[in-house]
């Protein structure tokens, strides 16, 4: 009996061992909860665009509000190239003053026949989700909800979103727009992303255009309906510094709610956790619960940051396999020297290393030879030449670190 003792009390030594040196912890080797109480989410890394967790991240689904994300990247692009400035003043039309008043909408009010701001337009629509702020800047901006659809389009696919299905700048179904909807479309469409969408659209807007991180994140703002009224607009995202539902470890400073029936409660953040800018995405949460949207990104970024950490990555020779000379096919010289585009940080797993990482080189197709394991000159310093494919987290999506040539390599020699 003594020696079973002894035996069993052997195998609970080794089994702890085990547990502590290979990763036995799933809640800190991975952050993969598909129970998240969402119908689709994503956390993505704003620079990289690497994906720390992701739950149906690729179903279409509505996302209501938040769609005045991408409606303020519009107004971004049009204030950066001239066309609007933040100053400009916009006249409100009967049938916009009409939306900002219907009480199945969230709104300030605007009066028909007075002027506001693009810069208060665009501070309503997204600190409060006033949906006739929206209307009234696409309709300034380009005239009528199809042109501006054409301008949301393009934007998207800049942010690089090719499968969304968009009707309007507010988010909600064609009928409800009335005679500013889209004539030949069902009037129960809905504007549709996907979980990844959102965070390509989010993360486009803070690189791009990162100023508007000074609208969204504003807690409390005076707007002025008229020489008489001002409201004051609480910032509906409850995720911001000294709000009940601010992260414990981390700052978020925005982006935007969404809700409707079909889309049920739907929140788009952004915020810097561990020294690094994240953009996360939960759709469709209980509709009867608005704080369950901020609940369950919570939750997410708590798995996120309990299983990984960012890990400088500033030479090719941190990583594993992948040299830091390249050769040139038939050159003068037999190899360039090529490096990193930028230093950058990629999310590894805790208690791992970058030497760790899959790693793949890729060359670029107007530059390989058709062996393609050789470049072909001439090539220009600073030129990029490629990308490393890395895979930080297993069962998660590579992403590719951009890599440049660190000499000029002159035209190819004759034979």
């Amino acid at each position: 009996m003594k020696r079973l003792r002894q035996l069993a009390h052997l195998f609970l030594v080794i089994l702890a061992v085990l547990m502590c040196t290979s990763g036995f912890w799933t809640a800190t080797a991975k952050a993969d909860d598909n129970n998240l109480e969402a119908k689709a989410a994503i956390t993505m890394d704003a620079q990289t665009g690497q994906i720390l967790y992701q739950k149906n991240a690729n179903q279409l689904r509505a996302v209501a509000s938040c769609t005045k994300i991408l409606t303020l990247a519009v107004i971004e692009q049009d204030v950066a190239s001239g066309k609007l400035k933040w100053n400009q003043k916009i006249k409100i039309s009967k049938q916009v003053a009409k939306t900002s008043t219907d009480w199945r909408f969230s709104n300030v009010e605007l009066k028909a026949g007075h002027s506001y701001t693009v810069r208060a337009l665009c501070e309503s629509m997204m600190i409060v989700s006033a949906d006739g702020s929206a209307e009234a800047l696409a309709l300034a901006d380009a005239g009528s909800t199809a042109a501006f659809n054409k301008k949301i389009q393009a934007v998207a696919k800049k942010a690089g979103v090719t499968d969304a299905k968009i009707y309007n700048m507010i988010g909600l179904s064609n009928g409800e727009l009335g005679s500013n909807g889209i004539k030949g479309v069902k009037k129960s469409a809905e504007n549709a992303f996907s979980a990844k969408d959102m965070a390509l659209i989010a993360r486009y807007l803070v690189n791009k255009y990162p100023d508007a991180l000074s609208i969204t994140k504003e807690n409390n703002v005076d707007f002025k309906i008229d020489d008489k009224t001002t409201y004051k607009m609480k910032n509906i995202n409850a995720m911001l510094p000294n709000n009940g539902a601010a992260p414990k470890n981390g700052i978020m400073d925005g982006l935007k709610t969404g809700s409707t029936d079909k889309a049920g409660n739907c929140f788009v953040g952004t915020g810097v956790f561990n020294g690094r800018r994240l953009i996360t995405v939960v759709l469709g949460t209980d509709s009867k619960d608005f704080s369950k949207q901020f609940q369950v990104t919570n939750k997410m970024l708590e798995m996120v940051q309990n299983a990984y950490q960012p890990v400088t990555i500033s030479k090719i020779n941190d990583l594993k396999g992948i040299a830091s000379k390249i050769k040139v096919a038939h050159s003068k010289k037999s190899a360039v020297k090529v490096q990193l585009k930028q230093t950058t940080a990629l999310w590894l797993p805790k208690n791992t290393t970058a030497k760790s990482i899959t790693s793949q080189l890729v060359l670029s197709k107007k530059l390989r030879t058709i062996g393609r394991h050789k470049l072909r000159a001439p090539i220009k310093k600073g030129q990029t030449v490629g990308a490393i494919k890395v895979t930080p987290i297993k069962g998660l999506p590579s992403i590719k670190l951009p890599i440049i040539s660190q000499q000029t390599v002159k035209k190819t020699a004759v034979f």
